[in-house]
């Protein structure tokens, strides 16, 4: 079945409020097993949408959905928010334990995340510490037992808990192509708890200065591929995700067979990332023949204490980064969204005890970087003295620095706890590695390649 959103009184005039025209659109494919609605040219204005089993929704050049920013049209549907299933505001396009569902076309999906934005940064500025809003008492109330859980730093606390613009919950059969996707709320692309996925030819674009506005969140997922797409964004590019805390290891629900092909990568607090939600194990991720231009971090992968789960089997091939921070960042001392009283714990520098909630990477191979004009450092790599980072390998790899515009070398990537240096080689804390024809030149006289500290373990041939 095939069907035409003018049908059921759409009008892409830029004024009229859709919302009822794509919800009897979609109840009417539901009830006839499914089908693609289609939306033509025009500015067409709508609160949160829901797809289920069996449909398309398909967006013709010069189709643009946008969305209206009024919080109460996004009601508190269970979610899983920063690593925690949870009450959280409607993901403004939404499928839920739905199958063989499809995003696709040449038009843009515009999430109107301006007010979201502003919103978010004014609360942050006024060090707001808990709900205020109606919203966010209503979604308190909802999640009372859950307010003080792990966070990435998006203001759990405040329960503020803005949408995604896309969000696949416990779906299977994803096909996502063609589209562009720009000003999200919070995160863009989010499937979580969903099998066999595919993004194909897409472009995520927010502004720089969006918080919290990554591109694509791939969250306990299996079999997912991402190829031909462009990410330029306010946060993490591409991250993979596994669920926080003690929730996300009785969840037990790990992000596994993935692959990263051909995408290009700008703007972004890390290229592809992996963590730092961790709890539920991530491994069998491949990132292959993939460009980063002016990209914080390229290879990104961090946890902390607390957030459990072994990283394990990524392999990192034929990439090209340039004007990047820095390209390597491995990192278990991860600070955003650390709460006050558990920092002295959480980033000590001496062995603490293991137990479930300690997180383990081990095999991780990086072949065939070239990383030209990197801004802060070489690489950055910090395990847990109770927990090092195993097995990690770098070969034919070429890391150039800067010869202007530097900045600090803390800026390689955002941790706390561990001593700053001025040393912009690779640095190593807590690892054992193998590092096969690397080299990094831009160094100053005398500066060393390799930066060896506390637990380093080295083989460099």
């Amino acid at each position: 079945m095939t069907a035409d959103i003018g049908e059921f009184g759409g009008r892409g005039d830029g004024l009229t409020d859709n919302s009822k025209a794509f919800a009897a659109a979609f109840s009417s494919l539901k009830h006839g097993g499914g089908g693609t609605l289609k939306v033509g040219c025009g500015i067409y204005l709508t609160g949160p949408i829901e797809l289920f089993d069996n449909t398309t929704l398909e967006l013709e050049q010069g189709a643009v959905l946008q969305f209206f920013p009024d919080v109460w049209r996004y009601a508190p549907v269970l979610t899983r928010w920063e690593g925690i299933v949870c009450f959280g505001m409607h993901p403004l396009i939404f499928a839920r334990e739905a199958h063989n569902i499809a995003l696709t076309g040449r038009g843009i999906i515009d999430g109107n995340g301006e007010p979201w934005w502003t919103s978010i940064k004014l609360k942050k500025s006024a060090h707001q510490s808990g709900p205020v809003e109606p919203i966010e008492i209503a979604l308190a109330e909802y999640n009372k037992d859950l307010i003080d859980q792990p966070s990435g730093g998006g203001g759990r606390e405040m329960q503020f808990l803005r949408p995604p613009l896309v969000q696949c919950f416990r779906c299977s059969n994803i096909h996502i192509e063609g589209l562009t996707f720009r000003n999200s709320p919070f995160w863009t692309i989010h499937p979580v708890f969903s099998d066999h996925v595919t993004i194909r030819d897409v472009f995520v674009q927010n502004p720089p200065d969006a918080p919290n506005t990554d591109g694509i969140d791939i969250d306990s997922c299996t079999d997912v591929r991402v190829e031909h797409t462009i990410i330029d964004v306010g946060d993490d590019c591409i991250a993979i995700k596994a669920g926080a805390g003690e929730r996300g290891l009785r969840e037990g629900k790990p992000s596994k067979g993935i692959s990263i092909h051909n995408c290009l990568f700008k703007r972004g607090h890390g290229g592809v990332v992996i963590g730092s939600e961790t709890a539920g194990g991530i491994s069998e991720v491949s990132v292959e023949n993939c460009r980063f231009e002016g990209t914080d971090r390229g290879i990104r992968i961090k946890t902390r204490r607390g957030r459990g789960g072994v990283v394990s089997n990524l392999r990192f091939n034929n990439l090209i980064m340039e004007r990047v921070l820095c390209p390597v960042a491995i990192n278990m001392y991860y600070r955003c969204g650390a709460k006050p009283d558990k920092k002295a714990e959480l980033f000590s520098l001496t062995p603490m005890p293991v137990d479930a909630l300690t997180p383990h990477f081990r095999k991780i191979e990086i072949s065939g970087l070239d990383a030209q004009y990197c801004r802060a450092s070489a690489g950055y790599i910090a395990g847990l003295p109770e927990a090092p980072i195993e097995h990690l390998t770098m070969k034919h790899c070429h890391i150039g620095l800067a010869d202007h515009d530097l900045v600090p070398v803390s800026e390689s990537e955002m941790f706390e706890g561990i001593p700053e240096t001025d040393a912009r080689g690779i640095r190593i804390r807590h690892a054992s590695c193998g590092f096969h024809d690397v080299t990094v030149t831009g160094l100053d006289a005398g500066s060393e390649a390799f930066i060896f500290e506390d637990g380093a373990r080295a083989n460099t041939t």
